[in-house]
C-alpha cells in the first residue's frame, strides 16, 4: 500500500508568487518537484542558450497557463 500512497499523492503545479523572478515558472516547478530554486532557474538559462525559441516559448505557454496559487 506505500506504492499507492507514493505515487497518488495531489500535488498541483502552480506559479509561485512569494518567489518569483519573472513570473514564477520556474519557482513553481521547483516547488513541485521538491528542488532548489537555483537548480530549476540554472537549467532554464541553460536551455535558454541551447534552445532559445523552443524554450522562449515554452516559458511563455507556461507563465500563461499555470494558475497563480
Amino acid at each position: 500500500m506505500k506504492y499507492r500512497e507514493q505515487y497518488m499523492s495531489n500535488k498541483t503545479l502552480y506559479k509561485d508568487s512569494v518567489h518569483k523572478k519573472l513570473s514564477g515558472v520556474c519557482a513553481g516547478i521547483a516547488r513541485y518537484y521538491d528542488l532548489p530554486r537555483l537548480v530549476v532557474r540554472a537549467l532554464a538559462v541553460v536551455a535558454l542558450l541551447m534552445f532559445p525559441v523552443a524554450t522562449g516559448v515554452a516559458y511563455i505557454v507556461a507563465a500563461v497557463l499555470m494558475p497563480e496559487k
